[in-house]
């Protein structure tokens, strides 16, 4: 039994790969958008679609990001400055868009565009925090989309919103869960509304990958910036050896759970903008697939016990 139950699950991923291979006609044609191209995902997806012969339309946050993209694409490849969380700079691309696509439309967005920092227990954060990271990661997310929706309408294209396994569990206090969450709500509300328009919303949901949101020195930095600026009475409650505790995780435990080939979220991206049938969701890294999903789908108290077990204990106020 088990051996013919294991010869139906080969079966079945063989048909999915087989019906997954075909890739869209006249891609010289079609124009993709993709924000957060300074570094990481982003500009590695800009680099290879560009490859493969597309028409990229990079969003960088800084003038040298635009450079290195111009300097290692093709001519095809069009930089733009962008910072997502500011409306006005969200609007002067999509009119920049508007004008390059005229009336095929745009084929894509790759809303990829988003911050880790500040991270760290919710009792640790301000207000400000909260709506600084959801201005960029959610807010963003939104409004780029919204802002050249009409086109791929027209175009009856795509919309690929990078989320995160932490839109799906919650392992860590701060915004970060709470913005990927908010991504993972609008992806599947849009799904269903373009669905009519011919529009197809995929999401990608990565595990741990070796990017600046994953950086040890950047979440370290942070997370002693969070600690210094703590009143005593929280220190107090957390206790004297929890810090250097977070610092040890950082450093060990994330930086050796952290993939460093890039490409398998690269490749998903390309699948979802260039394959005729995309998928509705994609987990990149064995992390997300074999750990984080399946702990996601679990009862809040399995979930629970087992991210409590191996959370950094606070200081012991029986002693």
């Amino acid at each position: 039994m088990f051996v013919y139950l294991l010869g139906l699950v080969a079966l079945y991923y063989l048909y999915r790969w087989i019906r997954e291979l075909p890739r869209v006609s006249d891609k010289g044609q079609k124009y993709v958008y993709v924000t957060g191209c300074d570094t990481g995902f982003g500009n590695l997806l800009a680099r290879h679609l560009d490859k493969e012969g597309f028409r990229v339309i990079a969003g960088c946050y800084s003038e040298k990001g635009e450079e290195d993209l111009r300097k290692s694409c093709s001519g095809n490849l069009t930089t733009a400055h962008l910072d997502v969380s500011s409306e006005d700079s969200v609007d002067r691309v999509a009119a920049m868009i508007k004008d390059k696509v005229g009336a095929r439309g745009l084929w894509a967005v790759v809303n990829n565009a988003g911050v880790s920092v500040p991270s760290g227990p919710c009792d640790w954060m301000t207000i400000k925090d909260y709506k600084g990271m959801l201005d960029v990661n959610l807010t963003g997310v939104i409004a780029v989309t919204l802002s050249v929706l009409p086109l791929i309408k027209k175009a009856k294209g795509r919309v690929v919103n990078v989320a995160s396994v932490f839109g799906r569990i919650s392992p860590t206090g701060g915004p970060y869960t709470v913005s990927k969450y908010g991504v993972e709500g609008f992806n599947d509300s849009l799904r269903l509304n373009m669905a009519p328009f011919g529009v197809k919303v995929l999401c990608i949901e990565p595990g741990f990958f070796k990017t600046n949101v994953t950086n040890a020195d950047i979440l370290s930095r942070n997370v002693q910036m969070l600690w210094d600026r703590l009143p005593q009475q929280v220190r107090d409650e957390y206790g004297p050896q929890y810090l250097p505790k977070a610092l040890e995780v950082i450093s060990g435990t994330v930086a050796k759970i952290s993939d460093g080939d890039l490409m398998k979220v690269v490749l998903c991206m390309e699948h979802a903008v260039a394959a005729v049938r995309p998928r509705t969701r994609y987990s990149p890294g064995w992390d997300a697939k074999f750990f984080w999903l399946p702990l996601s789908y679990m009862p809040s108290c399995i979930a629970d016990y087992i991210l409590l077990k191996e959370a950094i204990p606070i200081r012991d106020t029986n002693q």
